[in-house]
């Protein structure tokens, strides 16, 4: 069986979708579960760019290093690459949705309706809030990436 892999991906690639990366590398790790993880933006203005340092310092708090990850965007062959690729809000999902390709085969979706209670929502975007915001954000990728390692570990 091949090794599940994710791709997360909201705006700029540089504040929700590195901290969700990062919470699900950790996690899998957590749970001995292989998984190929990455991130990216519908956005291509921060390409190249690693991760806010913002966002780098809530991963560091809760024991998670980012620093290395560095912004792209969405690509065709994402959508064929991916099983899932989850976006981090809805506008971001309806964006998925118009430049899937008519071949992709990855499961596209809002990255908190794996969390029960929370189907629907959103995480909400901490790039023009404080650091208790980047917190907040890490509060929902975490519980995402449990959420998400708990569906990958019952399909073996």
């Amino acid at each position: 069986m091949s090794v599940p892999s994710v791709l997360f991906v909201c705006l700029g690639n540089i504040c929700r979708s590195p901290l969700a990366e990062g919470a699900l590398r950790a996690a899998a790790e957590r749970a001995g579960i292989a998984v190929t993880v990455d991130s990216a933006g519908t956005g291509n203005w921060h390409s190249g760019e690693p991760p806010d340092r913002r966002a780098q310092a809530a991963a560091r708090r809760h024991g998670t290093d980012i620093s290395g990850l560095r912004a792209r965007q969405v690509r065709a062959e994402d959508f064929r690459r991916f099983d899932y690729v989850l976006a981090l809000d809805g506008q971001n999902l309806r964006d998925l949705a118009a430049i899937a390709p008519a071949d992709a085969t990855a499961e596209v979706g809002l990255l908190m309706d794996f969390v029960p209670g929370r189907e629907g929502s959103s995480v909400a975007d901490p790039y023009y809030g404080e650091d208790a915001d980047f917190d907040v954000t890490w509060g929902d990728v975490s519980a995402a990436a449990e959420a998400l390692v708990a569906r990958i570990g019952r399909r073996g």
